[in-house]
């Protein structure tokens, strides 16, 4: 009973020879727990950065809400003149469960800073004219002057698109501000917030239906016509609208929903999550190979230390035990390290796109406890290696 005394390894033996190697060889130790850091650091930055995107969107959709309609003319093969009827808005408007509606009408029309600038030079902006409910529908923002009003919309006045106010040189609104559009002059009277639901907009210079019959003889039909649905019957409008759009071609008639490319973005980024997961465990497969090669270099480096160990009595055991603690050692640091510094990569990156960093559980305890398993399968051939080491055998070959 005495001898099993002397021989049983309290915790802080077993701590104090695992930390052998690390004191002796501290640059080797570092690199070794940096394959790990490295795994353990991709794995908790993906799914970090994944649960504060998905947490954006849900807060961007419940703001935004997922009751919007898009309706506009079908890309098919169909009878029709391929375009809606003039009266589609107000047919959609009287279906009782829509709240509002907005039409869109594509103008046939350039807009530039000043009547100086070369004809093909556009930028990319467009001109839509638009219903005065079209930022009610679309939840947006005015970022500087106002949006249109009855009065506004019936004359030569324009509110701009974040990106289009952007290209044309418009930093504020003075209410004196002037673009050439349509071969006249529009005083610019607003400038909106990004569209998250209709980002083509922020590339529109928007003009009230009136003044874009009056001044630019546009036939006033509508391109698209955005539909605000009472939640518990969108699935009963979204099937019902061809048919009210359009009775005698309904299949002419394209309804869809803009939250739904929110939702398969999202998709889309659930699918490079798994992939930059898969390239985490790559990594920290790597780290595992690089610790297990270290361990085993460091067993045949240390056979006088072995040896004299076993001739001063140690067991196979307290010497495998040596060897799998220093394992766990490099993996727990590597492990520690990479959740750290995966946390400081989403944090700062959330930071950057304006998201709330959130960090699952589950990554940082799975990410050390990853890290532990790793060790100590890498461990475990170095560790029974050395236990086999005999001490006539170690110390000959020292």
């Amino acid at each position: 009973m005495d001898e099993l005394k002397r021989n049983r390894m309290s915790m802080s033996d077993v701590f104090r020879t695992a930390t052998v190697g690390a004191r002796t060889r501290p640059m080797r130790i570092v690199l070794s727990a940096l394959g790990i850091a490295i795994g353990i650091a991709a794995m908790v930055g993906v799914l970090g950065l994944s649960e504060s995107s998905k947490s954006d969107l849900l807060a961007t959709l419940d703001r935004l809400g997922t009751n919007l309609v898009t309706v506009q003319a079908g890309t098919g093969i169909g009878l029709g003149s391929g375009e809606l009827p003039e009266t589609a808005d107000e047919m959609v408007a009287r279906i009782g469960p829509v709240e509002t509606t907005a039409a869109i009408s594509e103008v046939d029309a350039n807009v530039y800073r000043t009547d100086f600038i070369a004809a093909g030079q556009t930028g990319g902006v467009t001109v839509q004219a638009v219903g005065l409910e079209l930022l009610d529908v679309l939840a947006g923002e005015v970022a500087d002057g106002q949006w249109l009003n009855e009065a506004t919309a019936e004359y030569p006045t324009a509110v701009l698109g974040s990106v289009a106010a952007d290209r044309l040189g418009v930093n504020e609104v003075t209410g004196t501000q002037q673009v050439w559009l349509g071969e006249q002059w529009f005083t610019v009277v607003g400038v909106l917030a990004t569209f998250e639901l209709a980002p083509d907009l922020d590339r529109a210079a928007m003009i009230g239906a009136s003044a874009a019959e009056t001044f630019l003889d546009d036939d006033g039909v509508p391109s698209r016509i955005l539909v605000r649905v009472d939640p518990a019957f969108i699935d009963d409008v979204i099937d019902v609208l061809p048919a009210t759009v359009n009775p005698e071609n309904p299949e002419e008639v394209e309804v869809d929903r803009p939250s739904d490319a929110l939702e398969a973005r999202e998709a889309a980024d659930d699918t490079l999550t798994a992939l930059f997961l898969g390239l985490g465990a790559v990594a920290l497969l790597v780290g595992g190979v690089g610790i297990a090669n270290v361990m085993v270099i460091s067993v045949l480096e240390r056979r006088s230390e072995i040896g004299l160990r076993r001739a001063l009595g140690a067991t196979r055991r307290q010497v495998a035990t040596q060897f799998l603690g220093e394992s766990l050692l490099l993996a727990a640091l590597g492990g520690v390290s990479g959740v750290l510094l995966g946390v400081l990569v989403t944090t700062v990156y959330a930071q950057i796109r304006g998201w709330s960093a959130l960090i699952p559980t589950l990554a940082i305890v799975g990410g050390v406890a990853a890290a532990l398993i790793i060790g100590i399968i890498a461990g475990v051939y170095p560790a029974t290696r050395a236990a086999r080491l005999s001490p006539t055998e170690a110390l000959r070959s020292a």
